[in-house]
């Protein structure tokens, strides 16, 4: 694999930390840094840049989701790949949107963290094979709803109860083009209200 790969390993459980932090450095990884929450580790991979951040996905302070898009702003030379016990498809989508690059199942071998950690520092993508049937089956479910990206975001910062001005604030957009996306969002998931394609997209996974 050669020692050039940097990583840093974000988990709030310590014993975790150090058993994926000896398979890394036994597969040539060397691993720059460690975090217990996601304020630490933004805080770390900001000043160090390592190629990847190997990040739980859920941490205190900040989720490994949101860290995800954080590091994007800050650090955008640097991969995420998500560690993670949760294996859903909405769960693999917010992800997708938030730039990550690799998902590893806790239930996996640890050896596949070194694979996914070698694989997304040259370029490429990882995704966990039981993962990978979920992807496959969100590709071959043509008859769900298509949302955007951004319509996706919109209504997640709905469920959460915010107001098309903070959410425009939040995804530095005019709450006119938030109310845009929301309406064709309540048009793609034959909605008649803000509320009915909220609950609509979270039944169907469109959503986390």
């Amino acid at each position: 694999m050669g020692a050039q790969v940097s990583c840093i390993v974000a988990d709030d459980h310590p014993a975790m930390v150090e058993a994926v932090v000896d398979v890394l450095e036994e597969n040539g990884v060397t691993v720059v840094g460690r975090a217990r929450d996601g304020e630490e580790a933004l805080a770390k991979i900001e000043t160090r840049k390592p190629d990847v951040a190997l990040v739980d996905v859920r941490m205190p302070r900040l989720s490994g989701i949101e860290l995800a898009r954080r590091i994007a702003t800050v650090a955008p030379e640097t991969a995420v790949v998500l560690y993670t016990a949760y294996g859903d498809r909405a769960l693999l989508t917010e992800a997708l949107d938030a730039g990550v690059r690799g998902f590893v199942l806790k239930e996996a071998p640890l050896v596949d963290l070194a694979r996914a950690v070698a694989l997304v520092a040259q370029g490429g993508t990882y995704v966990d094979p039981v993962l990978g049937g979920y992807l496959a089956q969100s590709h071959a479910a043509s008859e769900l709803p298509s949302l955007t990206q951004r319509e996706r975001e919109v209504l997640r910062l709905l469920a959460d109860g915010h107001s098309n001005e903070e959410i425009g604030k939040r995804l530095f957009i005019s709450p006119e083009t938030v109310r845009t996306h929301v309406r064709k969002a309540m048009d793609k998931l034959d909605a008649d209200t803000r509320t009915q394609a909220v609950a609509t997209a979270l039944r169907q996974s469109l959503i986390a």
